[in-house]
């Protein structure tokens, strides 16, 4: 007959290695993704790990006022607030899309109190890379 395996600790006392709280982030990036539609936020440590995101979307804003500077700004805050409370003091900005939501995301990211060692853009222009798709007709 073969032999348990011993069972370390318990899987019922909750959630093992609780990812939200404890971590201390002194550095992070802060990626902006503004489009036409929506505003993604997500804030990563230095490493690339995703700490807290947020979009117009799960703010409230639906339809067309997710694209707006207002919703952008709310998004902003919102995803930056948890992260001020882990403890970040300075951070990168990545600003990539054409929405309305940059000036103001960025605006917002300033007001926080995280100083910014620096703002990049880092919209992915095509080099006349691939054929556009054939223009519709109504």
């Amino acid at each position: 007959m073969t032999k348990p395996i011993p069972r370390i600790g318990s899987r019922r006392s909750g959630r093992i290695g609780s990812r939200k709280t404890g971590r201390r982030i002194p550095k992070g990036v802060i990626h902006v993704q503004a489009s036409f539609n929506n505003t993604i936020v997500t804030v990563t440590d230095v490493r690339g790990r995703v700490v807290s995101w947020s979009s117009a979307g799960t703010c409230g804003f639906k339809g067309t006022r997710r694209g707006t500077p207002f919703a952008a700004q709310t998004a902003a805050g919102n995803a930056i607030r948890t992260v001020v409370d882990q403890g970040m003091q300075r951070a990168e900005v990545m600003i990539k899309g054409p929405g309305l939501g940059r000036d103001a995301a960025l605006r917002a990211i300033r007001r926080s109190g995280i100083l910014l060692s620096f703002v990049r853009d880092v919209t992915p222009m095509p080099h006349n890379g691939c054929r556009p798709p054939k223009k519709r007709r109504v």
